[in-house]
């Protein structure tokens, strides 16, 4: 699947939460301090800095979001340089209105 210019698909954080209704792959890139002060359940901790040795299904689609939609982006392009079928969510936590949760 190659795209002009490496774009990365992006969704709403409206969107995110239908897509939340399923089993999806949610990757927070944010540092374990914001990760900790409250994320997505069903988000897994991968800070930007260590998305480069994340492992996952390369079959599977892969949503990332951070606090406003920049390091996503970055972790987004990263991760599809590497072959995975990535989705970044804009807006990121800061416009996420469903529920969180703190802790790890």
């Amino acid at each position: 699947m190659f795209k002009f210019f490496n774009t990365v698909a992006s969704i709403s954080v409206t969107e995110l939460q239908e897509k939340m209704k399923g089993t999806i792959h949610l990757l927070d890139v944010r540092t374990p301090n914001e990760y900790r002060s409250g994320h997505i359940s069903k988000a897994k901790n991968v800070p930007l800095n260590k998305v480069d040795g994340y492992k996952g299904s390369l079959t599977e689609e892969v949503y990332v979001i951070c606090q406003s939609g920049m390091r996503s982006k970055k972790a987004a392009k990263i991760l599809q340089k590497k072959g995975y079928s990535v989705v970044n969510i804009r807006g990121g936590m800061s416009q996420w209105t469903g529920q969180i949760r703190g802790g790890k």
